[in-house]
């Protein structure tokens, strides 16, 4: 009769640990990437902002973003620095009202952003690293 108690807790004990520790163990397993919500990034004078998330899977960065300035007039313009490569690129997108966009690469160590209204380089915010 003591051997079947003692069986039955410790079978119990095991049973409650075990499913104490899947939870995390499932995490842990289903976890491949880590995602970087950014924004509100304005332009100097408020008229327009960016905001997006950025994250890394499978050796690859992924950046998706949303642009909103007031429709009709002039255009808002997102930039994007890339470190990739042991090299700096810069690349930027032009908008008016909203917009949502995304981009990808291999190999790449940082990422900074800012946001400009009425020209490419007229009313910048400032710069952020957003990975």
């Amino acid at each position: 009769m003591r051997k079947a108690l003692t069986v039955a807790a410790l079978a119990g004990s095991m049973a409650v640990t075990g499913l104490s520790l899947a939870p995390a163990a499932a995490q842990a397993a289903t976890t491949t990437s880590t995602t970087v919500s950014w924004g509100k990034f304005f332009s100097s004078d408020h008229k327009a902002y960016t905001f997006g998330r950025t994250w890394k899977s499978h050796g690859k960065v992924f950046t998706k973003w949303h642009g909103v300035d007031k429709r009709g007039g002039k255009q808002a313009w997102v930039w994007f620095e890339v470190y990739q490569g042991g090299h700096w690129k810069r690349f930027n997108k032009a908008w008016d009202g909203k917009v949502t966009g995304a981009w990808q690469g291999h190999g790449i160590k940082k990422v900074y952003t800012f946001t400009c209204w009425a020209g490419k380089f007229d009313n910048c915010g400032k710069k952020y690293r957003i990975y």
